[in-house]
């Protein structure tokens, strides 16, 4: 070859080499050295023809936490959001109707309130807390119940076993976000879930730099799922189905420690003044309660102040890495939510949402009652 031709072919690998950390696979698409060997992927003797459709960084993922949760079966997409999409249209089509909780998290509230009135979708949206609303929205085009393992801000423990027996009575399928529980705290497929998805983005990634998303169930709905995946472009790409991976491994070891020091956090702010109510539940699980902690501040406080006085923890439209942060609901994960909804929910700008870290539980605290001590009240309050 020429020089012009070897610098682009150069010198490729081709020895099985035992790396101990899954290497990435970075390509778009996989080669074959015969037509017979690109038939063997259509027969299903080769796994991989082209990375939308499948790529060994995002089957890792996928199987992993399928694995964590006790499924059969998982797939990675590109997001959360993604997940549950590819979720609904796994098990609902045009002329089908699903029951949600109300009080889910903002950008799912609109993909299941908006979007899916696109692909002939109906939604209904309920106390799940009250079984005979659900009952009472049931509809015979109804194929799906929709909520989240722990709800958004607010942090309402869901029964999934009581959902599930619910479901099975009425022929439907559970669909459970496990995002802010993860399966260190519960397993919802072990529970009676169908489905269950995760924006990996937050705990499983673990780190603040990926985003990527995972449903797990049985194997024949996941191989649906998969479909709607790979036809409609919610794939993951390699890098960030390989940073997820990586991050999975301190899964536990991180909600171990951001659990310990959420309970610690929340105890410490439940009798301070400036303080009208602490969300943070009992009894999700014997290893802990997870890691948010949603506070709602008295009336008359100055926000802005509280939210600078903060120092290292840091404002951000997220949540769940390693680092402690604070997030404002109504301007940002339920900002989407109309103005009833969010008065309904009780979502106002006194409502925060805290992100609790892994750093030493004394550093956060302190940091919070320091921010609450720099607030004074405004102009026309009666607490003064």
């Amino acid at each position: 070859m020429k020089f012009g031709s070897k610098v682009v072919h150069g010198y490729k690998q081709t020895r099985n080499i035992q790396s101990k950390a899954t290497p990435i696979y970075q390509t778009s698409v996989f080669s074959f050295s015969s037509l017979e060997e690109l038939e063997s992927y259509y027969t299903g003797e080769s796994p991989y023809l082209y990375s939308r459709v499948g790529n060994p960084n995002t089957d890792e993922l996928g199987q992993t936490v399928a694995g964590l949760e006790g499924a059969p079966s998982g797939v990675a997409a590109s997001s959360g959001l993604g997940a549950i999409l590819a979720g609904i249209l796994g098990i609902a089509q045009a002329g089908d109707h699903l029951i949600a909780a109300k009080d889910l998290y903002g950008g799912t509230y609109h993909l299941l309130a908006t979007e899916l009135s696109a692909f002939g979708i109906s939604v209904s949206f309920v106390d799940f807390a009250n079984k005979q609303e659900i009952v009472k929205a049931i509809r015979k085009e109804t194929k799906l119940l929709f909520s989240e393992t722990v709800t958004n801000p607010f942090l309402r423990i869901e029964n999934i076993a009581h959902l599930s027996t619910l479901a099975k009575q009425h022929e439907l399928s559970l669909m459970i976000d496990n995002t802010f529980s993860t399966p260190y705290f519960v397993q919802p497929y072990k529970l009676g879930a169908d489905v269950v998805v995760h924006s990996a983005t937050k705990y499983i990634g673990g780190h603040s730099d990926v985003t990527a998303g995972v449903i797990i169930g049985g194997e024949q709905l996941m191989g649906k799922v998969r479909e709607k995946v790979v036809n409609l472009g919610l794939n993951l790409s390699p890098f960030e189905a390989w940073l997820a991976s990586r991050g999975v491994k301190t899964l536990a070891l991180r909600m171990n420690q951001q659990a310990r020091n959420a309970e610690r956090l929340a105890q410490s702010l439940r009798q301070h003044n400036k303080i009208k109510k602490v969300y943070y539940p009992d009894g999700l699980s014997h290893k802990g309660n997870g890691a948010i902690v949603t506070i709602e501040l008295v009336e008359g406080v100055d926000m802005s102040v509280f939210f600078t006085s903060l120092s290292w923890i840091k404002i951000v439209p997220s949540l769940a890495g390693v680092e402690t942060t604070v997030s404002y609901p109504l301007g940002t994960s339920h900002r989407a939510l109309p103005k009833e909804a969010q008065e309904e929910l009780g979502i106002n700008e006194r409502v925060v949402r805290i992100s609790v870290g892994i750093e030493e539980e004394e550093d956060i605290v302190k940091q919070f009652q320091d921010a609450l001590s720099h607030i004074k009240m405004q102009k026309g309050s009666s607490k003064q």
